[in-house]
């Protein structure tokens, strides 16, 4: 160290070059990968021309497309109408139809826009459209979270000292394939009775610990206007209550979701969060920027928690890239979720040692606001346990022994 205080300006200059050049290397693989990642800001043209078939197919018009009512009227869950907007096999066709028996699927038009037509292992495809997998595999649970046992009062979860979750409906916009809730999906809409969501919030009044409370289901955007404004507004009437948050793919799948009315709504009940889930570049568009803006403008803070699914976002460059994506539009990337052991989702399942190596490739190689907390849950509603790297080697009275994001083992005193 006392030989660089001696060093010109010119040399300081040339390690400070050398340095760089070390570091550019470093990203200069994901800058290759990246090229070859499908994001929703690319594939305008093919969601412009999928956007006009489909609505040829259904019968509707353009402003029907930006009415989020008639997204979820008109979503597609029969193999005739999904085989004019995109070409199946006829083994496709039969699987998703014997898949669909057992467990029920739809798809709004407009994340059905988003689809390849060509490729069987499009990410939207492979989240939105049934496999035999589903059927085949006999690992798993129906409820692996024990919610089931974690329910004190009628839609209510509670696995936390001082928060909890209101389960509002079991409709979504989409029916995702790897979703951890699909025992409750059935094959009919059903939201909770205003005397289900009475007693919910009566325990809420009733336990003053319970400082925060998330919306969620299913969708909780899939309620009416006017109910998520009386049950928003119930729950902020009540003192202790300092956090509200909405659980939502809707952004994802129907971002027409996001009116003006729903925003005027929203920006009377702050401080109001909402939680999504991307997992794909690809459902990142510009339909989503558009939503995203009008609820930063109502001041709705987002955060995104991504699912870890094989074949869809198992790689560091997608993981990283969807990340990026995010944050271009407003939403923080907040958890990277392992998926859960739901019965008929194996085929979605990676090895925690895949998780931990896309965050070792984060930590270090993009900015610490493109990195979620990587989270394991813990079996029958035990809670969320964080899984992280080693950066701790050893630790003494007066230092640590740490390993930094280049591998580089070094004394820290303090």
């Amino acid at each position: 160290m006392s030989e660089k205080k001696n060093l010109t300006r010119e040399e300081r200059k040339a390690i400070a070059h050398e340095r760089a050049e070390e570091l550019k290397s470093k990203i200069e693989p994901y800058l290759e990968a990246r090229e070859s990642i499908p994001t929703g800001f690319k594939i305008t043209e093919h969601y412009s021309a999928q956007k006009k078939k489909i609505l040829d197919v259904l019968g509707g018009t353009v402003e029907d497309w930006d009415d989020w009512k008639w997204q979820i009227r008109n979503r597609i869950s029969d193999v005739e109408t999904l085989s004019r907007i995109i070409n199946l096999t006829d083994k496709e066709k039969k699987e998703i139809k014997e898949a669909g028996k057992s467990n029920r699927w739809s798809v709004s038009p407009y994340y059905c826009a988003l689809m390849s037509e060509e490729d069987y292992n499009c990410p939207v495809r492979l989240h939105s459209l049934p496999q035999m997998a589903e059927v085949t595999a006999v690992e798993g649970d129906a409820d692996p979270m024990g919610e089931e046992f974690t329910s004190p009062a009628e839609g209510i979860t509670r696995r936390y000292p001082d928060r909890l979750i209101i389960n509002v409906t079991n409709q979504c916009a989409m029916y995702c394939r790897h979703c951890q809730r699909r025992r409750n999906i059935g094959e009919v809409d059903k939201n909770r009775t205003e005397e289900e969501l009475k007693e919910a919030i009566d325990y809420i009044a009733s336990n003053p610990e319970i400082r925060d409370v998330l919306i969620t289901g299913g969708d909780a955007l899939m309620l009416t206007d006017s109910t998520l404004d009386w049950l928003i507004g119930e729950i902020r009437k009540i003192e202790h209550v300092e956090i509200i948050r909405l659980g939502t793919r809707a952004l994802v799948t129907v971002p027409q979701r996001i009116t003006d009315e729903l925003c005027r709504i929203l920006d009377k009940y702050h401080p109001i969060y909402l939680n999504t889930q991307f997992n794909h570049p690809k459902e990142v568009t510009p339909q989503v920027k558009e939503a995203t803006d009008k609820l930063a403008k109502a001041g709705v803070v987002m955060g995104n928690q991504a699912v870890l699914l094989n074949t869809i976002n198992n790689d560091p460059h997608v993981m990283k890239k969807l990340n990026h994506e995010l944050l271009k539009v407003r939403i923080r990337p907040y958890y990277i979720f392992h998926t859960k052991s739901v019965a008929g989702t194996g085929h979605f399942k990676t090895t925690v040692k895949e998780g931990l190596d896309i965050m070792e490739y984060l930590r270090g190689y993009t900015s610490g606001l493109a990195i979620p907390t990587y989270i394991v849950n813990a079996p029958k509603g035990y809670g969320k346990t964080p899984m992280l790297p080693n950066y701790l080697l050893d630790i003494k009275d007066d230092h640590i022994k740490l390993r930094t994001w280049e591998n580089r083992e070094m004394k820290y005193e303090y």
